[in-house]
């Protein structure tokens, strides 16, 4: 066999064993969490089951499951007014955060006297702010979504005041000698340059405004038709109906990781064609 040869046969084998981790990797992202979900689904029942724990202290899952479908009406009212508050204060805390940082960008002296005051609200735990916003906001919806949007707001600010300021100084300079205005400016070149970091801020603020919902509504403590998830792990709990505790957490995490996945695919798809993150590379 000539030299040739063997140099295609290594190249053969290389290729080869460059489609396999491909192909494992794809397949062990999917593969792998669910295999480790019912690894942990089986322990949690056999626990359950051998020491002969009560379901008013920990139900096991195919109780929650039973629970989960038969308390379905309950818990999917309660779904939709979590959902309606956090997607509110998601969209509230985009417009105000990418506003606010495109003046900060534009003006240095607003972002001096204003940053700190957002630093504030954010370092500054929800659950002791609540109590007061409830007090003086008549509307129960009104003072959730506040909440929500307290915490969701400053990673979207943050993130995208960063991505605005990232923007390359070679080509402002270069934006600066062809004449092009500060609205140019920022159009073409510092909002394109930004977006990687408000998507990523946009991922963490998706996250954070269900959690500020939830807390929101923890502190508020108040029932009836609009109440959501949180206020029916309390009534489950004052009523030690534990099985229905674990469907709505069940319902508030499944909730959270679909904001996050599709936050995801909206950064994959917008970022896929040219940013080095989401651009697919052949090891």
């Amino acid at each position: 066999m000539s030299v040739v040869d063997h140099g295609q046969l290594a190249t053969d084998k290389e290729e080869l064993a460059r489609l396999r981790r491909k192909r494992l990797e794809a397949g062990g992202k999917w593969i792998l969490p669910v295999l480790v979900l019912l690894i942990m689904l089986g322990l949690w029942d056999r626990v359950v089951v051998w020491n002969e724990i009560p379901h008013y202290i920990l139900p096991g899952p195919k109780l929650v499951l039973e629970t989960l479908i038969e308390d379905w009406a309950i818990l999917f009212e309660a779904l939709l007014v979590t959902v309606q508050i956090t997607l509110m204060a998601l969209a509230v805390a985009v417009i105000g955060g990418v506003g606010l940082a495109v003046i900060f960008t534009q003006s240095r002296l607003v972002e001096m006297s204003f940053y700190p005051y957002a630093v504030i609200l954010q370092v500054t735990p929800i659950v002791a702010i609540a109590p007061l916003i409830f007090i003086y906001v008549d509307s129960r919806i009104a003072g959730l979504l506040m909440c929500a949007w307290l915490v969701a707001f400053f990673p979207v600010l943050s993130n995208t005041t960063l991505g605005l300021n990232s923007a390359d100084h070679n080509l402002r300079d270069l934006f600066r000698i062809y004449g092009a205005t500060r609205w140019q400016t920022l159009r073409y070149l510092q909002l394109p340059s930004a977006l990687p970091y408000f998507l990523g801020g946009l991922r963490i603020a998706g996250g954070l405004s269900l959690i500020g919902a939830v807390v929101a509504e923890y502190v508020a403590g108040t029932g009836g038709l609009k109440s959501g998830l949180a206020f029916r792990i309390l009534e489950a709990g004052y009523r030690l109906n534990i099985p229905r505790m674990f469907a709505a957490l069940f319902l508030i995490a499944l909730t959270g990781v679909i904001i996050f996945a599709g936050l995801s695919f909206l950064s994959h798809m917008l970022l896929r064609k040219w940013h080095e993150s989401a651009l697919k590379r052949d090891i």
